[in-house]
């Protein structure tokens, strides 16, 4: 027979005041909300240059991506990251005592280091690619992978938001070994 004992809940460990936390919150729902936007419009500028005839617009589509896309990603993505992680400390719902606060936090996470690690080298090399391009009045390059970015994060994002106000799953359920 296993004997576990059960350990209230803690709260907390600070709690923020009410002004704090709507503060907080709406800077979490616009972080988020940013990078949403952000996701849709390097969908469109992809898509443009994937399917417009016109060369040089495909070109400056294509160049545009090296200078908004991915430190304006990174940085609504620390953000995000920043005020979920305060607003979990300050409140009971905690960092990683419920599943879809541990699931966001680790969505938020992946998300960032994938825009450092994959889409800032490869949409460098694109935007870099088209300028010349654009310079040298040939074709732009091809936006080869480029496609998927946009769905992706912009998906996960979303699935996100829908945690948070679904909040599904519970608690995260903690085994405490066995005593003797």
């Amino acid at each position: 027979m296993v004997d576990v004992a059960v350990r209230p809940v803690r709260g907390p460990a600070f709690r923020l005041s009410r002004r704090a936390r709507r503060i907080t919150l709406l800077t979490h729902i616009a972080a988020a909300g940013a990078w949403l936007g952000i996701d849709v419009v390097l969908g469109v500028m992809v898509g443009t240059a994937l399917v417009t005839g016109d060369a040089q617009q495909a070109g400056v589509a294509l160049q545009s991506l090296g200078l908004f896309v991915v430190w304006p990603l990174v940085v609504v993505g620390l953000l995000c990251l920043a005020s979920g992680i305060l607003l979990g400390a300050g409140s009971t719902y905690g960092l990683v005592r419920y599943w879809w606060t541990a699931i966001k936090l680790g969505l938020n996470v992946v998300l960032v280091i994938l825009v450092l690690v994959l889409l800032r080298p490869q949409v460098g090399d694109v935007s870099e690619s088209a300028r010349a391009s654009l310079l040298e009045g040939t074709d732009p390059p091809a936006v080869g992978d480029l496609v998927f970015p946009p769905l992706v994060s912009g998906t996960v994002v979303l699935i996100a938001m829908a945690l948070s106000v679904f909040k599904p799953w519970g608690t995260i359920r903690r085994s405490r070994g066995r005593r003797s």
